[in-house]
């Protein structure tokens, strides 16, 4: 009943374990206020829930369009930027077609688009994580790639692609080319302002991330208008929930006290980046995003990771992924979580 391409598929998995301070899925640490969950909360119970929500959600459209720079009738609302990533790869791949990505990378990306039957080329980073972008480049017209996807800054490395790589790989192939930039606001800018002078390029941004609503599950891709028009044709209706949307208004008003936290987070990564370059069994790679990489030199990644783990802090080990034989990652906690994972590590090195 299933097709081979997905029988064969391994899934998107993440195994659950005890834990006392949560530092594996580059969530943000700190809590939505009161008065914000309250406020969502007062909007839903006045709204109708025996009702869909509206067959397009012109003002959160508009609301978001403003929030990111973009136009309106260029934005897509998602259940999650993921789900948008599902309608990108079902709009413009399928057997025959090739998409290009990079590795290491988010592992979804193959996933998904082995899921359509459509070939997978896979470009190394050079050693030290960076986009080989020539190589992506040519890969794309060797195989006349329908996509290529581009996640900048790079789960889980944290590399930055510089505006004129992403413009190169636009110019020079012919293919849909989708740029992941959940984790941007943690870096110094957004890449929105190339969707002027390209309309084969998509960008997506979450709320997931910065805004500190992963359980809300909100995104948005933006594009050119005609894209977007052709997009909504094969989009799920009512794919987004009236609380959601309730919600992306709300967060959107307190956006000028939430972004608070990214300041706070961006010098935690700075002090938790150079506390890992002290120790000596310890190799960290630079990140724009709210997460480090790092590799053990000495122990292997799984004693790393159960030695953590052991005093109730869960990280990541990314060692099964292309290049990492030996690495793990951590997100950017609290101050006080950051300061007691560090001498964990200390530790556990």
């Amino acid at each position: 009943m299933i097709r081979p391409e997905i029988a064969d598929l391994g899934a998107y998995t993440l195994k659950q374990v005890e834990h006392r301070i949560k530092l594996n899925q580059n969530e943000n640490p700190f809590e939505l206020p009161a008065s914000v969950k309250q406020d969502v909360l007062d909007r839903l119970a006045r709204a109708s829930w025996s009702r869909y929500p509206a067959f397009v959600p012109a003002e959160e459209s508009r609301r978001v369009a403003v929030h990111c720079g973009w136009k309106p009738e260029g934005t897509l609302l998602g259940n999650g930027s993921n789900d948008l990533l599902q309608l990108l790869f079902m709009s413009a791949l399928e057997r025959g077609k090739t998409c290009v990505i990079s590795q290491p990378t988010f592992t979804l990306y193959k996933i998904l688009a082995r899921g359509l039957a459509a070939s997978v080329v896979e470009v190394p980073m050079t050693p030290d994580f960076r986009f080989d972008v020539d190589r992506i480049i040519e890969q794309a017209r060797k195989h006349a790639a329908a996509t290529v996807v581009l996640c900048s800054p790079n789960n889980p490395t944290g590399t930055l692609l510089a505006r004129e790589d992403v413009e190169a790989v636009v110019q020079h192939t012919d293919a849909l080319v989708v740029l992941d930039e959940a984790y941007v606001q943690f870096a110094p800018e957004s890449l929105i302002t190339l969707l002027e002078r390209h309309d084969r390029l998509v960008v997506l941004q979450t709320f997931s991330k910065a805004m500190g609503a992963a359980g809300l599950r909100f995104g948005y891709a933006c594009c050119q208008p005609s894209l977007a028009s052709n997009l909504n044709k094969l989009k799920l209706p009512y794919s987004i929930n009236i609380f959601t949307l309730l919600a992306v208004g709300v967060l959107i008003d307190h956006w000028p006290v939430l972004k608070g936290w990214i300041d706070t987070i961006v010098r935690e990564r700075g002090r938790v980046e150079a506390a890992l370059a002290g120790m000596p069994a310890v190799k960290v790679y630079p990140s724009g995003a709210n997460f480090l990489l790092f590799e053990s030199l000495a122990r292997t990644p799984a004693e790393v990771f159960a030695a953590v783990l052991s005093k109730g802090i869960l990280i990541r080990d990314v060692s099964g992924y292309p290049m990492l034989e030996r690495g793990l990652r951590v997100s950017i906690g609290t101050p006080e979580e950051n300061t007691e994972f560090i001498e964990a590590l200390r530790e556990a090195v």
